[in-house]
């Protein structure tokens, strides 16, 4: 009964979310980004003070929880709803589904939440299941001049610029950092991990290692 209900409330869902598509609702957040792979935490945090970014969130670790339906509605529509733990902190996202070119761009809704325990309690409730969880520490960058926002990430799959903004903004700063559009990079953490994943099973598998626990 509550899969059945929530394919309900993922269908209304996604009537409200084509109107904010278009425009038609109020509250909608586009978000635009790129990633850039860094050789280590040390050297992003040196780019980043070069180009005139400063800390404006210290240090922190991520929790981060993606649910979907059994029978993986959120996946086949391109979407994603991510419980994240941050610090002391918890929000709850949805992205709906990308446009990808030589940058990412898609729908963004996120509220921080009282408690991440309830609201993962709550959304069990509804027939959600874990999918994918991967943690990471992220330091938060602004430039004062420039409406952009950069984040260093250090993941167990490498050590990532990430920059928020518009288009001209996001190729401009990452010229400034040192990098071309050759290096963009549109995948999602969850996609970095899978396919470190995948290489390392490969590896092991070319050489007779024992395959990677699941």
């Amino acid at each position: 009964m509550y899969h059945h209900a929530t394919r309900a409330v993922l269908t209304s869902r996604t009537l409200a979310v084509d109107r904010m598509e278009c425009g038609c609702g109020s509250g909608a957040m586009r978000e635009t980004e790129v990633k850039l792979r860094l050789s280590d935490a040390a050297a992003g945090r040196r780019l980043l003070r070069k180009a005139g970014f400063r800390v404006s969130r210290r240090r922190v670790h991520e929790d981060n929880l993606l649910f979907d339906t059994p029978d993986r509605a959120l996946l086949a529509a391109g979407a994603a709803l991510r419980l994240r733990r941050s610090g002391r902190m918890a929000i709850l996202t949805y992205k709906g589904p990308a446009v990808v070119a030589r940058h990412k761009s898609r729908l963004e809704l996120e509220t921080t939440v009282a408690s991440a325990s309830t609201m993962e309690s709550v959304l069990f409730a509804l027939g959600f299941d874990i999918v994918f969880r991967y943690a990471k520490y992220r330091t938060e960058y602004r430039r004062r001049e420039c409406s952009i926002q950069a984040t260093l990430d250090e993941t167990p799959v490498g050590v990532f610029v990430e920059l928020e903004g518009s288009p001209s903004v996001i190729d401009r700063t990452a010229e400034r950092l040192g990098f071309d559009v050759i290096s963009y990079i549109t995948d999602s953490y969850a996609d970095l991990y899978r396919a470190s994943h995948r290489s390392v099973e490969g590896r092991a598998a070319a050489t007779g290692s024992c395959k990677v626990p699941h």
